[in-house]
């Protein structure tokens, strides 16, 4: 049984070893270790995490057995639009398989149409199979870029949306 919490400060330490845990095998080999490195020393590390949670992202936390094995990140990104971000989706690869990440997907589409979101997008590495994973929960390709962060290294994404439709 999946269990979810939404995550406060105390939590920024289960995210950070998530993060890391699941972006090695995930990424390396996709952009290398530098570039791992450089991205989760930027993204991840403490004050980070609390300005994102300051600027109002929610975290959710999923649980197994009371162990953290996924997260979840989303904000909103247009107010008039009512356009939200899947900023982050990370499950342990020790459990990949078993529903994770489709529950973490469905929690997050469902509290955004609590609140009368209308469209949930996300970017995902090009080269990253997860883009699979995101066109079965209904997200297609709306565009791909190209996005520079800093010591010379870029992001390589598509950016996918998914209308959120009234139940």
């Amino acid at each position: 049984m999946i269990a979810l919490r939404k995550a406060t400060e105390q939590d920024i330490p289960v995210i950070r070893e998530i993060a890391r845990t699941t972006w090695e095998p995930t990424y390396v080999p996709i952009i290398g270790a530098e570039q791992v490195t450089y991205m989760l020393d930027k993204m991840y590390n403490e004050g980070a995490l609390l300005e994102q949670l300051s600027e109002g992202h929610t975290f959710l936390i999923a649980e197994i057995m009371k162990k953290s094995v996924g997260f979840a990140a989303y904000s909103v990104i247009d107010h008039e639009l009512r356009t939200f971000k899947l900023h982050k989706l990370y499950v342990l690869p020790e459990v990949h398989g078993q529903g994770v990440g489709k529950f973490l997907i469905n929690e997050v589409v469902d509290r955004i149409r609590d609140v009368d979101g209308k469209m949930l997008e996300l970017n995902v590495n090009r080269a990253n199979k997860a883009k699979d994973f995101y066109e079965r929960a209904g997200f297609k390709i709306k565009e791909t870029v190209d996005i520079e962060i800093g010591n010379g290294f870029q992001m390589n994404d598509y950016v996918m949306v998914m209308p959120i439709l009234p139940v």
